[in-house]
C-alpha cells in the first residue's frame, strides 16, 4: 500500500480526473445544499443575520483557510492530513474520523430530501408518501445503492453527476429567486420588515450550528487532491468562485422562501418546493413545478454524490495508513476506484437511514441525523482552523498570504466553529420529544468517539515497533 507523505506525492493508481470547471461545479454543489434551506428558513427572519454572521465570520475564514493549507499540503486527505502534519497522528485520525463519520449521518438527510423533493415531479397525487417511512427509506436505500455503483466505476463519470447537480443548483436557485421576486412584486410577502428585528429565543439560536455546517465544503476537493489537475494553480481560483455562488444562492433561497411561505409553515424535507407551488400558484405558472422538482432533485443528488465520493476518500486514506483494516484501502483493479470505502459508506448511510426512523417521525428523523452530522463536522472543522493558526504563528516564512490576515481568519473560524458546535446540542422548535432527541444525540457522540479510540489504540498494539522498522528497511536495502 502507498503512503501519503508530506509535500504532496501523488498516490499510486489514483487518476487526475478534475478540472477548474468540475472543481467551481464540485464546490457549488458541495457547499450549496439546497436540502439545508427548509430547515433553517423553518426558524423565520432570524435566519438572514445567523447567514450573514456565519458568511462572515465562518466562511470566509474557512475559503482563507483551505486555500492557504493546501497550497502546503495538497496531498489526498484534506483535514485528516492537515490535522496530522500540525498535530499529530492520534489528532489526524480523530479529525478524519469525525469528518468521514458526520457525512455518513449527513448522506441519509440528503437523500431522504432527495425523495421528498422528487415526489413533486409526479404531481400532487403521490405527495402524501413524503410521510410515509417505509417509502422514504427504501427510495433513500436505492439512491444510495446508485451512488455507490456510480462512484465505484470513477470519478471520471462520476463527476458529471456533481457537475449536472451544479447546473441544477444555479438554475433551480435562480428561477426559485425570480418567483419570489415576481411574487413580491404582484402579491406581497409573508416575510414583513417588523420581522427583521433580531429575536433572543434559545431555540432559534441553535440553527447558527446548522448553518455553519451548511457552509462546509470548500475543503471536499482537498481530500480529492490527488485526482486534481494542477491543484496549486487551480484550487484558489476555484474556491473564491464556488464560494462566491454558494454564498448566494443560500441567501438568495432563504429570502425567497421566507417571501413565499410563513416559517411556521415551511416543511422540513420538501420545503423548497413547498414554496414553489406557493410562488407559482400566486403566479399562475403551475406548469414550472414539475421540471423545477425535477431540476431540484438533480441537484440534490448531485449533492449527495460530491460528499459520498468525497468524504469515502477518508476511510481510503486511512486504509493506506493501517489505522484502518488494511483491505479498506484497496483500489478496485479495473476503475482505479476506492471500492471498499465506498462499499462501507454506503452500508453504514443505509443502516443509519433504517434505525433514524425508530420511535419518531421523518421530519424529527431527519433533524436528530442532521444535528449529528453538525457536531461531528464542526469538531474537525475546529481542527482545521488550529492548523492554520499553528501554521502561521510557526512558519511565518512559508506563507502564501499576509500573516495578519491568516491570524484573523483563523481566529474567527475557530470561535464561529466552537459556538456552532455548542449551539448544535440545542433541539430546534421543529423536534417535540426532546429527551429521545437529545438521548439519541449523546449517544451517536459516545459510539463515534468510542470507536475512533478503539480503532487508534488498536491501531498502536498492533503497530511495528521502530526496531522493527529499521530492521525491515535494512533487510530491504540489502544490508
Amino acid at each position: 500500500m502507498a503512503k501519503i507523505v508530506p509535500g504532496g506525492n501523488h498516490t499510486p493508481g489514483l487518476r487526475r480526473v478534475l478540472g477548474r470547471g468540475d472543481l467551481i461545479l464540485l464546490f457549488i454543489v458541495a457547499v450549496s445544499n439546497l436540502n439545508m434551506v427548509p430547515p433553517i428558513s423553518a426558524s423565520g427572519a432570524i435566519a438572514l443575520w445567523l447567514w450573514a454572521a456565519a458568511l462572515v465570520f465562518y466562511f470566509w475564514p474557512q475559503g482563507a483557510a483551505v486555500t492557504e493549507l493546501s497550497q502546503k499540503w495538497p496531498g489526498e486527505g484534506g483535514i485528516y492530513l492537515w490535522a496530522k502534519r500540525s498535530f499529530g497522528e492520534q489528532h489526524g485520525f480523530i479529525a478524519g474520523w469525525c469528518y468521514w463519520l458526520s457525512n455518513v449521518f449527513y448522506l441519509p438527510t440528503v437523500v431522504l430530501s432527495c425523495v421528498g423533493v422528487g415526489l413533486y415531479v409526479f404531481g400532487p397525487r403521490i405527495q402524501h408518501l413524503e410521510s410515509n417511512p417505509v417509502f422514504t427509506s427504501s427510495m433513500a436505500i436505492g439512491i444510495l445503492l446508485f451512488l455507490l455503483a456510480l462512484n465505484i466505476r470513477g470519478l471520471s463519470l462520476g463527476k458529471w453527476i456533481n457537475n449536472l447537480g451544479g447546473v441544477g443548483t444555479i438554475g433551480g436557485a435562480a428561477v426559485v429567486i425570480l418567483l419570489a421576486a415576481l411574487t413580491l412584486h404582484h402579491h406581497g410577502s409573508a416575510l414583513h420588515r417588523a420581522d427583521l428585528r433580531p429575536q433572543f429565543d434559545w431555540r432559534l439560536i441553535a440553527v447558527f450550528g446548522t448553518i455553519c455546517y451548511s457552509l462546509v465544503g470548500l475543503d471536499i476537493a482537498s481530500i480529492m487532491g490527488d485526482e486534481i489537475r494542477e491543484p496549486k494553480r487551480n484550487l484558489p481560483v476555484a474556491i473564491f468562485w464556488g464560494g462566491l455562488a454558494a454564498a448566494l444562492i443560500y441567501l438568495g433561497t432563504t429570502a425567497a422562501m421566507l417571501i413565499a411561505v410563513p416559517h411556521q409553515e415551511i416543511g422540513i424535507l420538501s420545503g423548497i418546493l413547498q414554496a414553489i407551488n406557493v410562488m407559482a400558484r400566486h403566479n399562475g405558472l403551475m406548469f414550472v413545478v414539475a421540471p423545477l422538482a425535477f431540476l431540484e432533485c438533480l441537484a440534490i443528488l448531485g449533492t449527495a454524490s460530491a460528499w459520498f465520493s468525497g468524504a469515502a476518500r477518508l476511510p481510503f486514506v486511512a486504509g493506506i495508513d493501517r489505522y484502518l483494516p488494511p483491505i479498506v484501502g484497496r483500489i478496485h483493479p479495473r476503475y482505479q476506484t476506492p471500492y471498499v470505502s465506498l462499499i462501507v459508506y454506503a452500508v453504514l448511510s443505509s443502516l443509519l437511514t433504517l434505525m433514524s426512523f425508530l420511535g419518531v417521525s421523518v421530519g424529527e428523523a431527519y433533524l436528530t441525523l442532521l444535528d449529528l452530522a453538525v457536531i461531528l463536522q464542526l469538531l474537525p472543522t475546529c481542527y482545521l482552523f488550529g492548523a492554520l493558526l499553528k501554521h502561521t504563528v510557526e512558519e511565518q516564512s512559508s506563507l502564501n498570504a499576509p500573516k495578519t490576515y491568516l491570524l484573523i481568519n483563523g481566529t474567527a473560524g475557530l470561535i464561529a466553529a466552537t459556538v456552532g458546535l455548542v449551539v448544535a446540542f440545542i433541539p430546534s422548535r421543529q423536534v417535540n420529544s426532546v429527551w429521545l432527541y437529545e438521548i439519541k444525540l449523546v449517544i451517536g457522540c459516545v459510539l463515534v468517539f468510542g470507536s475512533a479510540y478503539l480503532f487508534y489504540r488498536n491501531a498502536q498494539r498492533t503497530a511495528p515497533s521502530a526496531d522493527q522498522v529499521a530492521a525491515a528497511a535494512l533487510s530491504g536495502s540489502g544490508e
